[in-house]
């Protein structure tokens, strides 16, 4: 899954990456059994939700005293063909923001499969090209505390891949919010290849219900500097 959607460029030099993709239900309908305790989840359909269903969704972050956004639109895009496979694309467009001035926009392309989902690689506008070993399958439900790995990515510089640019593992995690809901968690290391990443790891997590509607959402970057690490958390708006 591409590494990307949230870029920041504020006046001290900090930059940074994540996939942030989100929408789903309106929150409300989350507390009609508010007496149950929701102990397992739908994973796989709350993936589908966040990475392959159309919707947009805004994030925002608020460093030092700039505010840094990111509006972000998912696109299905049905029947494709990448890396000599037929697949199902879903494309990501990224408009990012600070103090509401245009600073960057991204195009990318997540390929996938379906029945079990997994994922492929990635392609975008900067020409990156990816393929990614899906090295378990997502469970159709999970019980609350549940993790596993999920992804191991390798991002080229272009389809040639000639040149290896970044190495990334993706896991997943379920932690509990409330007795209906529950945090669904997607942790993206560090570039393996670089000893410093100067886009560091990310963690997204989507808030879910027992039917895997994706109900708020926020994306924290950790981001190493040269004067100290650096947290950012970007929240649904």
């Amino acid at each position: 899954m591409k590494k990307l959607g949230l870029i920041v460029a504020v006046s001290v030099g900090l930059s940074a990456c994540a996939s942030g993709m989100n929408g789903g239900t309106t929150p409300g309908n989350s507390n009609n059994h508010s007496n149950s305790i929701v102990t397992q989840y739908p994973i796989e359909t709350a993936m589908l939700n966040i990475y392959t269903k159309a919707r947009s969704q805004s994030l925002v972050a608020t460093v030092g005293n700039q505010t840094a956004s990111a509006d972000i639109k998912v696109t299905p895009k049905g029947s494709m063909v990448f890396n000599n496979k037929q697949v199902e694309g879903a494309e990501v467009n990224t408009i990012n923001k600070v103090n509401n001035q245009v600073t960057d926009q991204s195009v990318a392309i997540n390929y996938f499969t379906l029945n079990p989902l997994v994922f492929h690689g990635f392609t975008d506008s900067s020409g990156k090209y990816s393929l990614s070993n899906q090295t378990t399958t997502l469970p159709k439900m999970a019980t609350v505390g549940s993790s596993s790995k999920l992804i191991t990515e390798d991002v080229y510089a272009d389809r040639s891949m000639r040149k290896k640019i970044g190495t990334y593992h993706q896991d997943w995690s379920l932690s509990r919010d409330s007795n209906n809901t529950a945090w669904f968690c997607i942790e993206t290391s560090a570039n393996l290849l670089l000893n410093n990443d100067p886009n560091g790891s990310s963690s997204e997590c989507y808030k879910i219900n027992a039917r895997g509607d994706i109900l708020d959402s926020k994306v924290t970057i950790n981001q190493p500097i040269v004067n100290g690490a650096k947290t950012i958390t970007f929240t649904s708006r």
